[in-house]
């Protein structure tokens, strides 16, 4: 079996002879066909091509198919950033006075998205804890729940999710079980092995990994059985009069139905595609995202354990520390490491977190994560600034959480500076 790393060299793209050895950026809104007939199957999905890179692009296609291949999927697309991801994913098989059952501990733009702007469009989430008992997990599911959503590991609470048994519970129920792998990336964690469904990702996190684009996937496992549950998900079991009565599983087929009505529906409708440009730099983020996940969590491990000596924090959340509460589940599903952010909170609170940023000189205070470079947030007053007090709570994100970012420098570097940021007055 070919290893994680040589797919994040090799995936998706085998030149032929005499063909570029970099995929090609196929900067281009639209291809031409030598008659209107041609086209037509295109239109009418009897033919794979391209005619509109609102809908498809090459570029974009050959960096999803590296995707697809890292996570073990059958299908995979790129979206033009992970909300728009997270939102198809979810909203390509539900619909007004549908509803989902999600771990309340994911990113706070995520909660929004769900708890918010889809609810506006009549889809209802239920929250739950992610380590909540099997019967607060069975309680939540309704007779029209059509998905379960959580993320490998929440970004900022850290929290792990126990994908395992969230897939069963979901299966019982005759729904998917979506999973947000950003942080872990497949590198470290794969979620189908575990019995999740479909697989999203920001790629605009680690996989980039330089900070150079804003991007999404959604890949796809080929492995739940629409039709089993045909009356859940008329969506893809049922003609779709947008395209002269196509029944995507019947056409498709379990492995391909779902992508291709992501595609020809929504990004079609909604039209969030990556620019070429974004999907070329991406595949240079994958490239080398095996050599820095190890750097990142080697780094991470030691910054949290510094942390975790020092008596001006009062607490530090890491799965990589036998202190966690989800180091056993960082170990059943990610044996070679999470990812390199930690959070943390210091003994003075809110007020002390916002002092010791403004002293630090390697991290970089930036609404991003994830990056080589190493770089430090304040949830509670950037990215989770919209929820309410319960709803930071729920999330796991409290008003003294500080997210820090380890980049792939040299640790002790990053170490010393954490030192000074804690010691200077």
């Amino acid at each position: 079996m070919t290893q994680i790393g040589t797919k994040c060299v090799q995936a998706g793209y085998r030149p032929q002879n005499g063909e570029p050895r970099q995929i090609p950026i196929i900067q281009s809104t639209t291809f031409r066909y030598e008659s209107s007939a041609a086209m037509g199957k295109l239109f009418d999905l009897e033919a794979s091509g391209y005619f509109y890179s609102r809908l498809q692009n090459p570029t974009a296609d050959t960096v999803a198919a590296k995707i697809c291949e890292l996570e073990g999927g059958t299908a995979a697309m790129l979206t033009s950033s992970g909300q728009a991801a997270n939102f198809f994913a979810v909203f390509n098989i539900c619909s007004a006075g549908d509803h989902v059952v999600a771990s309340s501990a994911i990113y706070g733009g995520t909660f929004n998205l769900f708890a918010v702007t889809m609810k506006r469009m009549g889809i209802e989430f239920t929250f739950v804890k992610p380590d909540c008992s099997d019967e607060e997990l069975e309680a939540a599911f309704r007779p029209n729940t059509k998905a379960v959503f959580g993320e490998t590991v929440a970004n900022p609470a850290l929290a792990v999710l126990d994908i395992e048994r969230f897939a069963q519970v979901a299966h019982s129920h005759g729904v998917p079980l979506i999973i947000d792998n950003t942080f872990p990336t497949p590198v470290n964690c794969r979620p189908f092995e575990w019995g999740a469904d479909i697989v999203t990702h920001s790629t605009t996190k680690y996989m980039d990994g330089h900070g150079s684009q804003v991007g999404g996937a959604i890949v796809d496992s080929g492995k739940f059985d629409w039709t089993a549950q045909s009356e859940k998900f008329p969506g893809l079991t049922t003609p779709d009069a947008s395209y002269h009565g196509i029944v995507y599983t019947e056409k498709f087929g379990q492995g391909g139905a779902f992508i291709t009505k992501c595609v020809a529906q929504l990004m079609r409708d909604f039209g969030a595609s990556p620019a070429p440009m974004n999907a070329f730099l991406l595949n240079f983020g994958l490239e080398s995202l095996h050599l820095r996940m190890k750097r990142h969590c080697e780094n991470a491990q030691k910054v949290a354990e510094f942390l975790e000596s020092r008596q001006e924090v009062a607490w530090v959340n890491y799965a990589g520390l036998k202190s966690s509460p989800y180091y056993d589940l960082a170990q059943k599903y990610m044996p070679n490491g999470t990812c390199g952010v930690v959070s943390f909170g210091l003994v003075g609170g809110r007020d002390a977190a916002e002092v010791f940023m403004s002293k630090l000189q390697i991290a970089q205070i930036a609404t991003h994560v994830a990056d080589a470079r190493t770089c430090v947030l304040h949830p509670a007053n950037a990215t989770h600034r919209q929820l309410s007090e319960a709803e930071l709570e729920a999330c796991g994100v409290g008003a003294d959480l500080i997210r820090l970012s380890c980049g792939i420098e040299d640790a002790d570097d990053l170490i010393a500076d954490l030192a000074q940021a804690l010691e200077t007055k």
